[in-house]
């Protein structure tokens, strides 16, 4: 069974930067697309980015584009978010999730079906 476990998250003044890190087990890691998405108190769940299987293929939502960076590194199993020009409405709870959709970049959370238990970003004005 695939297990996605993430990290990196923490508190972080606005303008700053912060790398998240989510490292799978029990799946064959290049057999998957990957993705992140967050959750901010009170909204719903929203997609961030998202990685093809081999990392040649990348998609952002607009509201992260030209500040956050997705990509992978399949020899370590992980998936990376580097976070940059963080703004305090970057604060949320942050998720990575597989896809067996491994050759597009699905950004619809019903296309995933593994999640990681998520890490805490805040982003202090």
């Amino acid at each position: 069974q695939v297990q996605l476990v993430e990290s990196g998250g923490g508190l972080v003044q606005a303008g700053g930067s912060l790398r998240l890190s989510c490292t799978m087990s029990g799946g064959t890691f290049t057999n998957y697309a990957m993705a992140w998405f967050r959750q901010a108190p009170g909204k719903e769940r929203e997609f961030v980015a998202t990685i093809n299987w081999s990392g040649w293929i990348t998609s952002e939502a607009d509201s992260v584009k030209g500040r956050f960076t997705i990509s992978r590194d399949n020899t370590k199993n992980t998936v990376y978010l580097q976070m940059n020009s963080l703004k305090p409405e970057d604060t949320a709870v942050y998720f990575c999730a597989a896809s067996t959709e491994k050759y597009f970049t699905p950004s619809l959370s019903g296309f995933f079906s593994s999640w990681g238990q998520g890490t805490q970003v805040t982003v202090s004005s």
